[in-house]
């Protein structure tokens, strides 16, 4: 099933309410108007990363980023309203310009963690363009899936426009 804007890889929950791994997963792929090497870095250079990431209204207010394996990092995000949402994680792998993976929480307003899910990107040529494959996993719950799908696809609408822009 392909849901609108291209997100791919969201599934329905089998009959009996069981809700079985690939449930609770997003799965998105796009191809990007940039080469390989931009898109990797708009990904894993804090400069770049600082210009897109969020949905579209939210702002960074605050980003460190230690892109190595075992490296941490950290941000907020800043809504149109006001509120502060913190994200961290770990890198856990990097393959410059093919791959980034790393671990996703978001901390609630008292600072306390929530589910941990890990993130899997990878970048492959297509011509001068560049296909995207966006893995995170596992979440708590369908719902908790669904309430990152929305974030992720604003998100990525605007790191679509940040990278095809002119250098």
């Amino acid at each position: 099933m392909t849901a609108p804007d291209g997100i791919q890889g969201l599934r329905t929950v089998k009959a009996d309410g069981a809700t079985p791994r690939e449930e609770r997963e997003l799965l998105p792929t796009r191809v990007f108007d940039a080469p390989r090497e931009l898109a990797f870095k708009a990904w894993a250079d804090p400069e770049h990363v600082a210009q897109w990431y969020g949905p579209e209204g939210f702002s960074v207010v605050f980003l460190e980023m230690d892109v190595r394996p075992g490296g941490a990092w950290r941000k907020c995000m800043r809504s149109p309203e006001g509120a502060d949402y913190w994200r961290r994680g770990i890198y856990r792998e990097i393959v410059e310009p093919e791959r980034l993976v790393f671990t996703y929480v978001s901390d609630n307003p008292l600072g306390i963690p929530g589910h941990e899910t890990l993130v899997t990107i990878t970048f492959a040529d297509r011509g001068a363009k560049t296909l995207m494959t966006f893995r995170q996993a596992e979440f708590e719950s369908v719902a908790a899936r669904d309430s990152h799908q929305g974030g992720w696809t604003s998100c990525m609408e605007r790191y679509a426009a940040y990278v095809a822009q002119p250098v």
